[in-house]
């Protein structure tokens, strides 16, 4: 047996970054108090979803990961607790902006970063403006409990990601998440959907998700959007281990045994049968093999 326990946190957050990052440690130290090893935070905790709409002076909120106020906070909250932390923050290098984030193991260490690789564009979710897209490719970090491979939010909807980071040996995948309605169609609730995929990438890989959202209302300029919670954990065959609601502020955990789901993963032959040669279609953009 190798049991490990994972837990997502979901809240919402306001402009004012010292009060997000105090509330996000209150969570920490609530899933911490509960056992659990590996706690993730939701996607740009710092401030609010300030992709919402266009503006310069947002490019302020970006830092280096040496000067970021989160990770070196959580460095220590990490060293504290023993508990693996990866956080998402606004990435500047040079001229470059990226959303990324961080990943700090059990003794505080900063392993690295990754960063975001599939980058959304659209009403009310308008990252194409702030940030590049990411150039670390996907990977997977040996932290002390487990082997974890990370995406970002829009990174979740592609099944090439959850791919990607299993063939790299990732145990568990965490995916730090902003998603709720659609300002010019607030009718349109994708959180179903949102939910689907994610409990199709741990079926089709046999490794739980995790998935952490934040919840609340935000305003920017004259886009609102409500964002839908319903953070979850699923098991290594795709269903639900636990989650939570649209609204609610707080923690879910779930434990796994990883060698019992390394047993069943190379028993179920998925990994053994795939045929590579035959996917060079995905190395296109409109599925024509020159």
């Amino acid at each position: 047996m190798r049991n490990i326990r994972v837990a997502a946190t979901q809240m919402s957050c306001s402009a004012n970054k010292e009060k997000n990052i105090a509330k996000a440690e209150n969570l920490v130290r609530e899933a911490a108090a509960q056992g659990a090893q590996i706690i993730l935070l939701q996607e740009l905790f710092e401030s609010l979803y300030f992709c919402q709409v266009e503006k310069p002076e947002f490019f302020d909120l970006a830092t280096s990961v040496e000067e970021n106020s989160a990770i070196n906070h959580f460095s220590a909250v990490a060293r504290d607790l023993e508990v693996v932390l990866p956080i998402s923050f606004f990435e500047k290098s040079n001229q470059a902006c990226f959303n990324s984030v961080a990943v700090i193991d059990a003794d505080g260490t900063v392993m690295g970063v990754y960063r975001k690789t599939h980058i959304p564009d659209g009403p009310g979710y308008e990252e194409k403006f702030y940030f590049n897209p990411g150039d670390t490719g996907f990977r997977v970090w040996p932290t002390r409990y487990a082997r974890i491979g990370i995406g970002i939010c829009w990174d979740q909807w592609f099944p090439e990601t959850a791919r990607c980071l299993v063939l790299q040996g990732a145990e568990i995948l965490f995916y730090p998440t902003a998603i709720g309605s659609e300002p010019i169609n607030p009718a349109n609730d994708t959180r179903d959907h949102w939910r689907t995929c994610m409990q199709g990438h741990a079926g089709s890989n046999m490794v739980p998700v995790v998935a952490s959202n934040r919840t609340g209302v935000e305003t920017i300029d004259n886009s609102t959007i409500t964002f839908y919670g319903s953070s979850f954990i699923t098991d290594n065959k795709g269903a639900l281990a636990s989650r939570m609601g649209r609204t609610a502020e707080g923690t879910i955990c779930a434990e796994f045994d990883l060698e019992h789901m390394a047993n069943e993963r190379r028993a179920w032959g998925l990994f053994r049968d795939r045929r590579p040669s035959h996917y060079r279609t995905l190395l296109t953009s409109d599925g024509i093999q020159s």
